[in-house]
């Protein structure tokens, strides 16, 4: 005997699911909200489901003029259902304060009976989770709300800009003397660097504002390590709180330099430069981690006078994209002349003089470029100006904070040059 359930069935059931699945959950947040059971309960809204569902499968060509007469019938309930609510007064128990809320749910059950008929799972999948944590999460959605101001909403709409406008129109054509970077490439650079950037920034801005020295300097790393080492030097210079714990903070803003500059490695696709840079990004990373902890248990664990603040602008500005990739197609150019005229040594000093400054755009468009050059000479090149740049924050972190304390991070610092100039040794 054949047990299988016909599909039909199964997808109907999915819809009633679903809809009295959404019906609970709106029930709860009026609960939640101290409100009354109103329109729209866990009935209505599996009925309301279930008659979409229906009438899409009799109306089973274009117009579908009975689901859309269907449709119709309820936008005009729920319009006057909404009037009625407006109408009442403020203080009554059917506060019209989330009268939408609930028409916009049924219209979302009513809709559920064509996602799952014609949609792939993990769509109808994602609607739901939207739906119900909007439901669910009101106070962690409003207190986020509350903290985030007006212009952070232009802020995503630069984002949107940099992936999804300027993105899409740039060609896939080489730039003039650059044989293998194409404007895409250079652009999809800016798009990752940002994007991760901006994750830190958000991270440190709203979701840790009081973020104390050692979670300054993990967020820091994220968004720029110099930056980070910079701010945490000054202020420890003036704070002795700040002090006690900026040595290890300084320290770990490097080992997320490591970790974010992987990531973007792998997120832009080249898997092979990855893949050989994992073993000795990976002994670094854990040195580092390591001389963190080592110099957060040997600082005198004193209360802060005040958390770290990173003073960054704000890495989404299309000022600072446009010159990250006028840096990107900058550094190209040179590491095209000096490969081209000075082979595999030339590309080592200058790897380590573009230390001294960003190292970014100078890796990103190495990775892209190519410039002739193998696997090993592109990976050397990288930990190279990544050491250098290690060299640096020692010298920000001594020179600015001027503390004894700092020594050791300093000296952590300098060594990891030294244990990246053995390593290239070994591997040329």
């Amino acid at each position: 005997m054949n047990t299988d359930l016909p599909p039909l069935l199964l997808q109907f059931a999915a819809t009633v699911v679903l809809s009295f699945v959404l019906g609970l959950e709106l029930h709860g947040y009026r609960r939640a909200q101290g409100e009354g059971i109103g329109f729209g309960t866990t009935r209505t809204l599996t009925l309301i489901g279930a008659t979409g569902f229906v009438l899409w499968l009799l109306d089973g060509s274009v117009p579908r003029s009975l689901y859309l007469a269907g449709l119709v019938a309820l936008a005009v309930w729920l319009a006057v259902d909404l009037a009625r609510r407006q109408s009442r007064p403020a203080g009554s128990q059917a506060d019209s304060r989330a009268a939408l809320l609930p028409t916009l749910i049924a219209m979302l059950a009513y809709a559920l009976g064509p996602l799952v008929l014609t949609q792939p799972e993990w769509l109808v999948a994602a609607v739901m989770i939207v739906a119900i944590l909007m439901l669910a999460e009101r106070p962690v959605i409003r207190r986020f709300s509350d903290a985030v101001p007006v212009s952070e909403g232009v802020t995503l709409a630069k984002f949107l800009i940099l992936a999804g406008l300027v993105l899409p129109l740039l060609p896939d054509i080489p730039i003039p003397g650059l044989v293998d970077i194409t404007y895409a490439k250079v652009w999809m650079a800016v798009v990752v660097i940002s994007g991760i950037s901006y994750l830190g920034y958000l991270a440190h801005t709203y979701f840790f504002p009081r973020a104390g020295t050692l979670l300054t300097g993990a967020l820091g790393g994220v968004y720029s390590s110099t930056a980070a080492t910079v701010v945490l030097a000054r202020q420890a210079r003036t704070d002795a709180g700040v002090a006690a714990q900026a040595p290890a903070a300084v320290v770990l803003a490097t080992a997320m330099m490591y970790v974010r500059l992987w990531l973007v490695i792998v997120a832009l696709g080249h898997w092979p430069v990855a893949v050989r840079l994992a073993l000795p990004f990976g002994l670094l990373l854990a040195g580092t981690l390591a001389m963190a902890y080592w110099l957060w248990r040997r600082a005198p664990h004193a209360a802060p006078a005040a958390n770290p603040r990173l003073d960054t602008h704000n890495p989404l500005d299309l000022p600072v994209a446009f010159l990250f990739a006028m840096l990107f197609v900058a550094f190209a150019a040179i590491t095209l002349f000096v490969t081209q005229h000075f082979g595999e040594r030339g590309l080592h000093m200058l790897s380590f003089m573009v230390g001294f400054t960003d190292i970014d755009p100078f890796v990103l468009s190495l990775l892209a470029g190519h410039f002739q050059l193998g696997e090993t000479a592109i990976v050397n090149a990288i930990l190279i100006a990544t050491s250098s740049n290690n060299l640096l924050k020692a010298a920000y972190a001594v020179g600015l904070s001027r503390q004894r304390a700092m020594w050791p991070a300093a000296a952590w610092l300098v060594l990891t040059l030294a244990l990246t100039a053995g390593w290239t040794l070994i591997q040329t």
